[in-house]
């Protein structure tokens, strides 16, 4: 083995990642400030309390908020093994992204196109406008974030067949899971959290959580492909490390 692959070998870092992470640098600075601004948008929940506080499932019936809690685990995870050099809390941080990055990224597409066609979609009449920022910080914020730590900052997703599978399993389950959790919440508050459901009868929203599941297989393909052409596919390069 050449000295380069020695140093590979030795290095927790993926031959295709293209920076250093874990790491106290770069990576450390953009998983504590995904920290700040995920840790400010649940305070704004708090500090701004509407029907939704008081109601079964408190603002987790939100995707968006379930998307930020899984966005919150990754880069604690990330984080942490920033600033101990940890590979095992490293894994752990991907394992969350495998998830949490298309999951955000389906949000921002969903959130961004709904409220362009009619804002009464997603917004309920009774919910007060989020000022830009908090709303940046919702339905932007960890969506970039996650995929910027994913394309500079973490080795490459599998591209087996197998692994594609997978991906549509889980994103096909995330949506599905999703659905029932809705219909539990509506359930004991008699309101859907988002508008568009309780306009669209079950058959609709059946095919809405089918096309948000291929939807978010979509995002992870996509991720998949642009990590690709951001770092390459350079498969010699890895076997040779």
């Amino acid at each position: 083995m050449s000295a380069t692959g020695i140093s590979q070998a030795l290095s927790p870092k993926h031959p295709l990642q293209r920076l250093q992470s874990p790491s106290k640098g770069l990576s450390a600075i953009v998983h504590a400030t995904g920290l700040i601004s995920y840790s400010l948008s649940f305070r704004y929940l708090v500090e701004h309390p509407n029907i939704i506080n008081d109601s079964y499932g408190w603002h987790f019936q939100y995707l968006t908020n379930i998307g930020l809690f899984l966005a919150t685990a990754t880069f604690t995870f990330g984080l942490l093994a920033d600033l101990t050099n940890s590979p095992r809390l490293f894994s752990v941080k991907n394992a969350f992204a495998v998830i949490a990055v298309p999951l955000e990224v389906l949000i921002s597409i969903l959130y961004w196109g709904l409220r362009v066609i009619n804002p009464a979609l997603v917004m309920p009449a009774w919910a007060p406008p989020l000022i830009p920022l908090a709303d940046l910080g919702f339905h932007f914020n960890p969506s970039f974030l996650l995929a910027f730590d994913f394309i500079f900052l973490s080795p490459p997703w599998p591209t087996t067949a197998m692994a594609s599978v997978r991906t549509l399993v889980i994103s096909t389950l995330v949506a599905f899971t999703y659905w029932f959790w809705i219909e539990l919440c509506y359930s004991h508050n008699g309101f859907y959290p988002y508008p568009i459901f309780s306009m669209l009868d079950t058959k609709w929203r059946i095919m809405l959580f089918a096309f948000s599941g291929c939807l978010m297989t979509g995002s992870a393909f996509g991720l998949r492909s642009l990590y690709g052409w951001v770092n390459g596919y350079d498969i010699e390069k890895v076997k040779g490390a």
